[in-house]
């Protein structure tokens, strides 16, 4: 039998891992046992603490968990710090940095804010900036090999290029439909044989025409005065060679299609965008020179590019060039020559989103929009609060 833990305060005994004593860490952790003299050293290492400041402002990644995972720095927590909110503070801290721009993705930098606000904005850019996606599919004529609800669920996928600030939302109940709340488009095709093509020939492409159908084919439609309110060129599908269904001679498609304005909180359909992610700013600290053949070993136990291995005196030295593109693969708890040289952490109050709009509006006018609908819902919230009876 095991001799008794030594450690003060030990319920352990000495006698292997229990349910009432397990630290995170799963299996890995249960593995690791057998290479310490007790839980309590095993629960120490894990848990091991390192500056407040390091506490309050950092992630630190270790080899069977990850250290300060929970906001800590609310006002009386630790000694010595005023952690109340002052808004002075808080706009002297808080930036955007706006990192990479193209057609259709952004990546910036939100620095200053908690992780409750930065969730908050991604789940607005998801679910709450509107859009115009179509919603009622009028078919009047499908001899396709594809079902009605399945073709209408694919077109209602079809993301459409045109400004929702432009449109109202429809009224329940209003099957119609009017100018400043639908636009309307029609889809009619019919496939037919190729007079021209090779009688040898057996390629579909030659023999058919109009045996695919794109959203090129889609053809907008003007309710009452919207030539005259919206230039053409703006209202049409997103890109003009998604394919719609693919046809043989005699079949073909005649379809009116209505788009309403919605949110992604309602359908998928209305989501503006592809993805919206962020992750936490990664921080790499040498705790030690790393040179010669370590230095090439480092360098390979992290993503490209975030790790450079330089000349100096004759020797090779590692240094860190640019860990924000470290992915977190914590690779380097793998060599126990490296491992005890390096200290892995994420900044807790900097976020780096990553935004790819289906194309409907540019991820900068996403961005913008979803503000404004976070700055509507803590308006809301304020005027509950001033209407409320209070006690």
């Amino acid at each position: 039998m095991a001799a008794a833990c030594a450690q003060p305060g030990c319920r352990c005994h000495g006698e292997g891992p229990s349910r009432a004593h397990s630290p995170p860490g799963g299996r890995r952790w249960y593995r690791q046992r057998r290479r310490t003299r007790c839980l309590c050293d095993l629960t120490a290492k894990m848990a091991a603490p390192g500056s407040v400041e390091e506490m309050r402002s950092r992630a630190v990644l270790g080899e069977f968990g990850v250290r300060n995972v929970h906001t800590t720095d609310f006002p009386g927590n630790y000694h010595g710090y005023d952690d109340s909110w002052d808004q002075a503070k808080f706009e002297k801290n808080f930036r955007i940095d706006v990192i990479k721009m193209e057609e259709s993705t952004l990546e910036f930098d939100m620095v200053g804010i908690d992780a409750a606000i930065a969730n908050a904005f991604r789940r607005i850019l998801l679910a709450e900036v509107p859009t115009m996606a179509v919603e009622k599919v009028f078919i009047y004529n499908n001899t396709s090999i594809i079902q009605d609800e399945i073709l209408a669920h694919r077109l209602g996928l079809i993301p459409i290029k045109a400004d929702p600030r432009l449109f109202e939302y429809r009224s329940q109940g209003d099957e119609e439909g009017t100018e400043i709340d639908t636009l309307q488009f029609q889809l009619k095709i019919k496939c037919t044989r190729n007079p021209h093509a090779s009688k040898e020939s057996s390629d579909p492409n030659e023999l058919y025409l109009n045996h695919k159908v794109y959203t090129k084919h889609m053809t907008w439609v003007p309710i009452g005065n919207q030539v005259d309110l919206f230039p053409k060129a703006d209202l049409c599908p997103v890109h003009d060679d998604i394919l719609i269904a693919q046809l043989r001679p005699g079949q073909e498609l005649d379809i009116v299609m209505h788009c309403v304005k919605g949110i992604g909180k309602d359908h998928a359909k209305f989501s503006p965008v592809a993805t919206a992610s962020y992750r936490l700013l990664p921080e790499i600290t040498l705790l030690a020179p790393v040179e010669g053949e370590l230095a090439e070993k480092l360098k390979r136990s992290f993503s490209p590019g975030v790790i450079e291995v330089q000349t100096v005196d004759g020797k090779k030295v590692a240094r860190v060039a640019n860990s924000r593109m470290d992915t977190g693969s914590r690779e380097i708890f793998r060599h126990e020559e490296l491992k005890n040289l390096v200290r892995l952490a994420r900044v807790r109050d900097h976020y780096i989103f990553s935004v790819e709009s289906t194309g409907v509006l540019p991820p900068d006018v996403l961005v913008c929009e979803a503000i404004k609908v976070l700055m509507g819902k803590c308006r809301r919230f304020l005027d509950e609060l001033d209407n409320s009876q209070m006690d």
